[in-house]
């Protein structure tokens, strides 16, 4: 074998590698003094997340199974940046999941799970993350925007 043919066999195997090592997760989760029924309309109000959401705006499209959106997300002060994400499957009152990126490269499945708990309702967000990019990038801001939204759900959920 040439070197060629080497540097390239060593190249495809540090490649497969780094894609199926690359996994990471982020979650975060807060029992809200709330019914499901109505953190989920004010999760599914997006149009009135200026007034209380932090850290996502949505900016195209709407939400509903198979529909492309383009989210404003703002990780940290003056880090913000657009997302765009497919809505891949509603079940009204406890689940939301929508998911996008780079096959591969990164991709990323956004879940809000809603669990009744009597007369609270446990809210868990939860986002697993693959591909080669994620070996070098570190969700801990990511964590902590997203226990951001989820305060922020909790103080607007629990308004009378």
């Amino acid at each position: 074998m040439n070197k060629f043919l080497i540097i390239l066999l060593v190249i495809v195997v540090i490649l497969i590698i780094l894609i199926f090592t690359g996994k990471k997760s982020v979650r975060h989760e807060i029992t809200i003094n709330a019914s499901s029924e109505k953190i989920w309309q004010v999760l599914t109000n997006t149009s009135a997340y200026p007034k209380w959401n932090p850290t996502m705006q949505l900016v195209k499209g709407y939400i509903k199974v198979g529909n492309k959106v383009t989210y404003k997300f703002t990780q940290e002060d003056n880090n913000s940046y657009e997302v765009p994400i497919t809505v891949k499957q509603i079940i009204p009152n406890k689940l939301l999941n929508q998911a996008g990126g780079y096959p591969f490269i990164l991709a990323y499945n956004h879940k809000y799970i809603l669990e009744p708990q009597g007369n609270t309702t446990k809210v868990i967000i939860n986002e697993h993350y693959s591909g080669i990019g994620v070996n070098f990038w570190n969700p801990k801001p990511l964590e902590k925007a997203y226990e951001k939204l989820n305060k922020a759900l909790k103080k607007q959920s629990e308004k009378h």
